[in-house]
């Protein structure tokens, strides 16, 4: 008798993650843009995937450019 596929088998999806994890990324996006230079009102107005997309070029920001 050989091991059958029952215990051969893997996980096909991947766990995801959850809530906290999510947030806390995303506070941590939005204090990166702070630092970088931009103001906490304007940061406050963005949606997550408009941080992520500013992220991904820092030096296009608009406060980058004036100095």
């Amino acid at each position: 008798m050989g091991i059958g596929r029952k215990f051969t088998k893997t996980v096909i999806t991947r766990p995801r993650k959850g809530g906290t994890a999510k947030n806390q990324r995303q506070r941590q996006h939005r204090e990166r843009l702070i630092a970088l230079g931009m103001d906490e009102a304007a940061v406050a107005k963005l949606n997550p995937k408009e941080v992520r997309d500013l992220l991904k070029y820092p030096a296009k920001l608009p406060a980058a450019q004036k100095s």
